[in-house]
């Protein structure tokens, strides 16, 4: 059997994804459940541990992270929402 290449992202948004107001905008975020998961498949990954599982998650992880990134730069882009200016 081979295995799955990646976890689909919209799998992983019912339940690892929030939203928190920065300023005058809100931008999405990993739930901090999420956000550990990433990280410990990240260090698994830079020792070269992750199994094919493992392998796919992450990779349906990271994939949502570039996603949010983009989402979220646009949103801050549209608002005009500069992070030095809410200091």
């Amino acid at each position: 059997m081979t295995p799955q290449l990646m976890v689909q992202p919209s799998v992983l948004m019912t339940s690892g994804i929030g939203i928190s107001e920065f300023g005058n905008i809100y931008l999405f975020r990993f739930t901090s459940e999420l956000q550990f998961r990433f990280e410990e498949l990240l260090e698994k990954k830079k020792t070269d541990r992750l199994t094919p599982e493992e392998e796919a998650e992450y990779a349906g992880i990271s994939e949502l992270e570039r996603i949010f990134t983009l989402i979220n730069a646009q949103l801050a882009a549209k608002s005009k929402w500069c992070p030095r200016h809410g200091i």
